[in-house]
C-alpha cells in the first residue's frame, strides 16, 4: 500500500492553509511543490559555508563534492552516465543554448522536423535558427480527436536532409506520451546523423525515463516539476557533446564534455536541491512506485471529469499512453473563469496555453482562452480528486 500520508508529511507546503481553508494543489504541471529532502540539502549548502567550485579551500572543496554527488544523481535518474549531464538555470535557456551550437553545423536546405504538440520551449528555438540559418521546417502533426501525433505521416516529413527533430516525451497540455523510441528510429532510418532532441519535462515526474531506451541523442527535463527547486537539466550523448562548441567565456577549463554547457557560475544550492529531489522519490520506492500509484489517482480523476456534463476532455480518454495531466474545456465557460471559481475554493489550477502554443492553434482555442488543466502527482488523495470534481460539477450547472 502507498503511505500517500507519509509522502505529505515530506511537503511543508501541503500544510499551510488560507484562513482555515486547506489549499488543494492541483497545478503539478506546471510545476510541483518542493519535498524536505530537497529544502534540507538546499539549506545544509548555503548555511555550511558556500564558494565557487575549483578552490583549494574547505567550502570549495565541500562545493566540488556537492556538484559531482547532483550530477552522478541525475545522470543515473535518467539513465545516463557521468559526465553526460549539465545543469541550465531552465529547460528552456539550455535548449537555446544547445540550438545556437547544434546549428552552427547545418545549412540553407537542411531540414528539422518539429511536432504540433510540443510545448513552445522545443518550438520556437528551433524555429529561430530554421529563420537564420535558413532551414527548411517540417511538421508532425496533431489529431485534434484523439491528442496524439500522427506518427503515420512520419515517412512524409523525414528525408535524408532531416537534421533534428524536436519532439516531447509527454504533452504539457494534453498528457499524451509520444513513442519516442519510435519517432528516434525512423529519424535515424531517414538520416542516420540526424539527431532526436527530447523535452522530458512532463514524463519524468511520473514514469521511468531511460535515454538508452528513448534512442535520442539530447534530452532536457525540469527539477521543480519533479519537487525540487527551480533548475534546469540536460543530457547529452558525450561524444556529441565533445564535439560541439558551447557559446561561453574563455578560458574553459579541463572538465567533462556536458559540463561546459554550465556558463557562468552554477546554482549550487540549485544543484543541491535536485540531489534532495531524487533522494526524495528513491526513498518512497523509486519513480515505479510513484507512478503506480499515479495512475490509480489519475483514473479517478479521469472517470470524474468524464461524468461531468458539459465538459469536453482533450487527449486520449484513458489513462494508458498518458500521464496524470488532463486538460477540458466546460460548457463554453472561459478557462480562466473556471480557475478563478477554483480558486475561490482554494483549488488551485492552470488556464490558459501554458506556452503550447501549436497545441491550442490546432485545436482551435486560440480564441476562447485555451484550455483549464488540472494534474495530480503522488502527493495528492483520492479525497482532493472528488473535492476537485464536485467543485467542477457545480461550475458546470452554475454555466
Amino acid at each position: 500500500m502507498f503511505d500517500v500520508e507519509k509522502v505529505r508529511g515530506e511537503f511543508p507546503a501541503l500544510h499551510v492553509d488560507d484562513g482555515g481553508y486547506p489549499r488543494l494543489y492541483l497545478d503539478a504541471p506546471g510545476g510541483t511543490q518542493v519535498c524536505r529532502r530537497a529544502i534540507a540539502r538546499m539549506v545544509e549548502h548555503m548555511e555550511s559555508g558556500t564558494a565557487n567550485a575549483g578552490g583549494a579551500f574547505a567550502t570549495a572543496i565541500a562545493t566540488d563534492r556537492l556538484t559531482r554527488e547532483a550530477h552522478a544523481a541525475v545522470a543515473t535518474f535518467l539513465g545516463g552516465q557521468l559526465g553526460e549531464v549539465a545543469f541550465g538555470p531552465n529547460m528552456t535557456s539550455l535548449t537555446l543554448a544547445l540550438s545556437r551550437a547544434l546549428s552552427a553545423r547545418w545549412r540553407e536546405g537542411d531540414e528539422i522536423v518539429l511536432t504540433r504538440l510540443d510545448h513552445d520551449a522545443n518550438v520556437a528555438p528551433w524555429l529561430l535558427v530554421a529563420k537564420d540559418r535558413g532551414l527548411t521546417v517540417r511538421w508532425i502533426d496533431l489529431d485534434p480527436d484523439s491528442g496524439r501525433l500522427r506518427l503515420d505521416t512520419l515517412g512524409e516529413v523525414l528525408s535524408e536532409r532531416t537534421r533534428l527533430v524536436a519532439v516531447g516525451h509527454a504533452s504539457n497540455a494534453l498528457g499524451t506520451i509520444n513513442d519516442v523510441a519510435a519517432i528516434a528510429a525512423a529519424a535515424k532510418d531517414a538520416n542516420p546523423q540526424a539527431l532526436v532532441y527530447v523535452d522530458a519535462v512532463q514524463s519524468v515526474p511520473h514514469m521511468a525515463v531511460d535515454v538508452t531506451t528513448l534512442g535520442c541523442d539530447l534530452l532536457v527535463a525540469s527539477p521543480y516539476k519533479f519537487f525540487g527547486p527551480h533548475q534546469g537539466v540536460m543530457w547529452g550523448r558525450e561524444a556529441l557533446l565533445e564535439e560541439l562548441t558551447a557559446y561561453k567565456l574563455r578560458p574553459s577549463p579541463a572538465s567533462p564534455p556536458a559540463v561546459k554547457w554550465e556558463t557562468g557560475t552554477p546554482s549550487f544550492e540549485g544543484q543541491a536541491g535536485t540531489l534532495g529531489a531524487i533522494e526524495h522519490i528513491e526513498a518512497f520506492g523509486g519513480i515505479g512506485t510513484l507512478a503506480a500509484y499515479e495512475t490509480r489517482l489519475g483514473q479517478r480523476l479521469l472517470d470524474g471529469l468524464l461524468s461531468v456534463p458539459g465538459l469536453w476532455l482533450w487527449g486520449p480518454q484513458t489513462m494508458q499512453e498518458r500521464v496524470p495531466t488532463f486538460a477540458f474545456t466546460l460548457n463554453g465557460i472561459d478557462p480562466r473563469v473556471i480557475a478563478q471559481k477554483l480558486a475561490a475554493e482554494n483549488i488551485f489550477i492552470w488556464s490558459g496555453s501554458f506556452y503550447a502554443v501549436e497545441v491550442i492553434e490546432r485545436l482551435g482555442l486560440s480564441n476562447s482562452g485555451g484550455l483549464a488543466r488540472v494534474g495530480v502527482c503522488h502527493y495528492n488523495t483520492i479525497e482532493e480528486v472528488d473535492r476537485a470534481v464536485a467543485a467542477i460539477e457545480r461550475i458546470a450547472k452554475e454555466g
